[in-house]
């Protein structure tokens, strides 16, 4: 299992290549985004690792090309910067996963064991796979959503939230339960993130003056389903 790994501290270079290399994966080291772009686009790996200060082009960037050029390697953005505003951008420029410095290696070897299970149950899906709810249809080959055929455009973190929910319609989903199926594991952070990511998705779901789908069960969480009750907001 290849992994490479955009990080320009050293110390932090040596704990993660030396802990991972003990744990079996072979690890490749890129100091700077512009060299971590360029081994990114000429090697197979079956994850990355992107810290976002970088010299010569920051981790933001590299990932936002990377996807801008279809290439779906997991991407764990590690970095120090933890701010709720800081983990949206991370995830908007389309990384996987947000890891906090300073962090326990544990952690990190369990984010990486869940990005890549995560990979390989998506490559493992049958085609043409078909989720819907009401009108909301999400083709889970494609990673086409729409809603009564208006077709609309999901980052990667909302894909899987939108999956998550069409997948337990008419149900209450906490916050905490959003937070360890979409990211994969227990996800250290604010829960504010889920009410950004959302709201995201409600936007893009009810453009064009759709009726709700995604309600808010005050003191509960999220729920997918087609009317409002009082109980909802």
């Amino acid at each position: 299992m290849r992994i490479l790994l955009v990080e320009d501290e050293p110390a932090v270079v040596s704990v993660i290549s030396r802990g991972l290399g003990e744990s079996g994966y072979e690890v490749s080291v890129a100091p700077d985004g512009l060299l971590g772009l360029e081994m990114s686009r000429s090697n197979d790996f079956s994850l990355l690792i992107l810290d976002v200060m970088l010299p010569g082009m920051n981790g933001i960037d590299v990932c936002r090309q990377l996807r801008a050029e279809k290439n779906r390697t997991p991407i764990l953005m590690l970095t120090a910067l933890s701010t709720t505003e800081n983990v949206v951008m991370g995830l908007d420029s389309g990384a996987d996963d947000y890891l906090t410095k300073p962090f326990k290696f544990q952690e990190l070897e369990a984010r990486i064991r869940s990005l890549i299970r995560r990979q390989t149950g998506a490559t493992q899906q049958p085609q043409n796979h078909l989720l819907s709810f009401s009108d909301l249809q999400l083709n889970t080959d494609t990673r086409q959503a729409s809603r009564a055929g208006r077709v609309f455009a999901l980052t990667s973190t909302e894909y899987r939230l939108l999956e998550y929910l069409l997948g337990n319609p008419r149900r209450v989903l906490s916050r905490a339960d959003i937070l360890e199926q979409v990211w994969g594991i227990d996800f250290n952070m604010n829960t504010k993130v889920v009410d950004v990511y959302i709201n995201y998705l409600r936007k893009k779901v009810n453009k064009g003056g759709s009726p709700e789908l995604i309600h808010t069960v005050v003191g509960h969480g999220y729920m997918l389903k087609e009317t409002q009750t009082d109980e909802d907001q």
